[in-house]
């Protein structure tokens, strides 16, 4: 059975006052190849490997685990920018989750929300709270795959 990962993703108008309140994962991650997505990341103290096939709102991704050394050889491996980043899980209505991603280093000041559905209909269904800015899930220059090859769009900020 193929895993569908069915997303959209938005700019934000702001920061929510209350992020303390809410499950932060610090992540790193790299990526060996960018078509297809080949990624590790470490999340906290959990490492994964992702293959991620073609497509903007819906494609297949599989995650395998990894282990600290293994993430950490093929962390050098990697090819252009180490995103590192925290995430923060902020419920919203029928039982979706927003997830925030506050970007540090050289992405510091790059903030993007992403909310994973069951379906295209429900994706395309959803109404993101006011908090939520531009949606930009069909830009593919705001997914961290090209970001981390080629960097932030300077111009938009």
């Amino acid at each position: 059975m193929e895993n569908i990962e069915i997303e959209r993703k938005f700019l934000i108008n702001e920061i929510p006052s209350d992020l303390d309140v809410y499950e932060r994962i610090d992540m790193i991650q790299g990526y060996l190849n960018t078509n297809p997505v080949v990624r590790i990341r470490k999340e906290n103290d959990d490492y994964v490997l992702t293959y991620k096939g073609s497509g903007l709102l819906s494609h297949s991704e599989y995650n395998l685990p990894l282990d600290k050394e293994s993430f950490n050889h093929l962390l050098k491996k990697c090819d252009g920018i180490i995103i590192s980043k925290s995430r923060y899980k902020i419920p919203l209505e029928n039982s979706l989750v927003a997830e925030l991603d506050i970007f540090k280093s050289d992405l510091s000041g790059l903030v993007l929300v992403e909310v994973e559905f069951k379906s295209v209909e429900e994706a395309s269904n959803f109404t993101p709270p006011k908090w939520f800015g531009e949606d930009v899930t069909e830009d593919n220059r705001y997914h961290n795959s090209y970001i981390s090859k080629y960097g932030l769009l300077k111009w938009r900020y």
